[in-house]
């Protein structure tokens, strides 16, 4: 924010007018493609080399090397203020002024005294370092690859390892040692002893705003022993870490001229030195400055470029940031603003591998940069073991809520589409979809041939006949009611649906039907879904053979004859029931192998009477909140 006009108050402005029809009026501009070309309004041509980009909102003068927006151009072409200029657009946009606030102009004073103290720093630190007393941080900047000739671009300086040089220079100049603290260049004593300066014997990165006016500065020590290597500013009034990025400046140039319809990849990286060679190579880069990036330094990098790439050392603690960048990013995530990921082989960092290997070598890993979804699943698959049905049901949970905090619901719908997709390639499913349909069709005509045919056993009545026919072929009673009313209502297994994917309804001859019904719940609309499930191989006219096997539930089954919320409490209550007596069932069976090892059947008989009155109970009426509790094994 400068003053009273804010971000969005200043991008109202620039969409509202084009440049070519602000600086048209000044320089005679003639079309040529999608840009404007005309002879440059600051210095003396005959071949014009001043180029305006409406798409881009920038002018381009390369006989000066000035470039900028509309605000800037009005600066400097007419040597406007920035307040002169932004007043001057708004009234040709039609834009009202936002209303002076007498705090804030007061506040606006300070920071630009304090801005300009700042600047005078810059200079003194930028002739330090061409002083005897700069010889090694000259030399260590050289030893990096980093000539002389690019030392005023970056405006590289050093601070001697004097306690108070650039103080005594400061105040010489008029300043007071309580706005130098306040810039952030002094440090106060908490004793109350006199400041000294906060840089000494460091090699210095002006940290610059957009706009290019330095707010604060970075230091690497030149002491090899120095507490701490790289040494940031504090925060101060015109210095907010979490909202600036180093170099971002020099990257909206390198932006702005790039040829028409080309947008260069926008690099973040992590260190000054970083940012710098990618510069040099003609590659746009920024550095959060040593910290993890925030909300507004995200919103700053997509107002520069739709998908930044965060170019990371591939260690371990430049895979941890990317985690956290991961997680930090993705409710903020929108149709066309993203991020990538570039892991920089052999643990090398972007300066090494511009040294070492050129520009063409690091383009090239940018090139193969890997998407914000597939960087998300990578780390969820990655996280932990999935060599067990539940391993594998928790990442596929995590999956689904990890895509459903997006703030955007049709990006939150397409990341579950694809992050369910990458894990379905992984694991696809082993079984058919539900026995109802072709498969299920056939065994229903063997049963069919089979009563047709008489086919009959020795000494069993028909009733007796008919059971055994059944138990071969039918799934238990309540596992099947449970189906059916989640066939009739799909909703009712929200509430248990990852359960319900991991261990299906209690019988293994409906677990096809539960994983179809689970994922159509997930894919399928409401009014879509019988014509998905059909789709996927149900077949309506099974749809009876179901129904018989439920109604053999009978009191088992109460939410059958109820409707509304109270059927789905009632349903998933049985649901509960029937996954503690398969629990039991299971126990009572691996205690009964156990039983000739450890010839003790006291553990057995005790979960047989567990899992008789588990049986009893779900054959009575447990439907009410009391007696259901009295069902539960302790």
């Amino acid at each position: 924010m400068v003053g009273r006009f804010d971000e969005r108050f200043l991008d109202e402005i620039k969409t509202r007018l084009r440049p070519s029809d602000v600086i048209g009026k000044t320089v005679k501009l003639r079309r040529q493609g999608r840009e404007y070309v005309g002879l440059s309004p600051f210095s003396k041509e005959k071949t014009p080399s001043f180029y305006v980009n409406d798409d881009k909102g920038q002018f381009f003068d390369f006989s000066s090397g000035k470039t900028g927006d509309i605000i800037s151009f009005l600066q400097e072409s007419e040597r406007l203020t920035f307040v002169e200029a932004v007043e001057r657009l708004a009234a040709e946009a039609g834009v009202a002024l936002p209303a002076v606030d007498p705090r804030a102009a007061e506040q606006e004073r300070v920071r630009q005294g304090l801005g300009e103290w700042l600047e005078t720093a810059a200079h003194w630190f930028e002739a330090e370092l061409r002083r005897p007393s700069g010889r090694e941080a000259r030399a260590y900047l050289e030893k990096r690859g980093l000539p002389e000739k690019d030392w005023a671009r970056f405006r590289l300086g050093f601070s001697p390892p004097g306690r108070t040089a650039l103080k005594d220079y400061l105040i010489a100049k008029g300043a007071r040692p309580g706005e130098l603290i306040e810039a952030g260049m002094l440090i106060a004593p908490e004793d109350g002893g006199a400041p000294y300066d906060r840089f000494r014997d460091r090699i210095i990165f002006p940290i610059a705003d957009a706009r290019g006016r330095v707010i604060s500065f970075g230091g690497r020590a030149m002491d090899p022993q120095a507490r701490a290597k790289y040494l940031n500013g504090p925060e101060t009034s015109v210095f907010h870490k979490g909202h600036q990025l180093y170099g971002l400046a020099e990257a909206r140039k390198i932006i702005a001229a790039a040829p028409a319809g080309e947008t260069p990849p926008l690099v973040v990286v992590e260190g000054y030195m970083d940012v710098i060679a990618c510069q040099r190579a003609g590659l746009p880069a920024v550095a959060a400055m040593g910290t993890a990036l925030g909300e507004d330094q995200m919103e700053v990098l997509w107002r520069h470029h739709p998908e930044p790439s965060i170019c990371l050392d591939s260690d371990r603690a430049g895979r941890q940031a990317a985690h956290r960048l991961l997680d930090r990013a993705l409710p903020l995530l929108k149709p066309g603003r993203s991020f990538k990921f570039v892991l920089i082989e052999s643990g090398k960092d972007p300066d090494e591998v511009l040294r070492e290997q050129g520009p063409a070598a690091l383009k090239a890993q940018l090139t193969q940069a890997t998407p914000f979804v597939e960087a998300l699943f990578l780390r969820e698959r990655d996280a932990d073991p999935s060599d067990t049905p539940e391993r594998r049901t928790a990442l596929k949970v995590r999956l689904r809520k990890l895509a459903a905090t997006i703030a955007d619901p049709d990006l939150a719908q397409a990341y579950k589409e694809d992050l369910l997709s990458r894990y379905e390639q992984l694991w696809p499913t082993q079984q058919p979809v539900f026995t109802v349909g072709a498969a299920a069709r056939e065994m229903s005509r063997r049963r069919w041939d089979k009563e047709k045919s008489g086919i009959s056993q020795a000494g069993s009545t028909p009733e007796a006949k008919d059971a055994s026919r059944r138990l071969r072929v039918s799934p238990r009673p309540l596992a099947a009611a449970l189906a059916l009313a989640a066939v009739r209502d799909p909703a009712v297994i929200d509430e248990k649906i990852e359960l319900i994917g991991a261990r299906g309804f209690g019988d293994e001859k409906l677990d096809g039907l539960a994983q179809a019904l689970v994922r159509l719940r997930y894919e399928a609309d409401g009014q879509e879904f019988d014509g998905a499930l059909q789709a996927r191989g149900f077949d309506p006219a099974m749809l009876t053979l179901l129904e018989q096997d439920a109604r053999r539930a009978g009191v088992s089954a109460p939410f059958l004859q109820e409707s509304g919320e109270h059927a789905r409490e009632l349903w998933c209550q049985a649901f509960d029931l029937l996954m503690q007596l398969e629990s039991l069932e299971r126990a009572v069976e691996a205690a009964a192998r156990d039983l000739d090892r450890e010839r003790d059947s006291t553990a057995l008989n005790a979960l047989k009477a567990e899992r008789d009155h588990l049986r009893k109970r779900l054959n009575s009426d447990w439907a009410h909140p009391e007696e259901t509790v009295a069902v539960l094994p302790h």
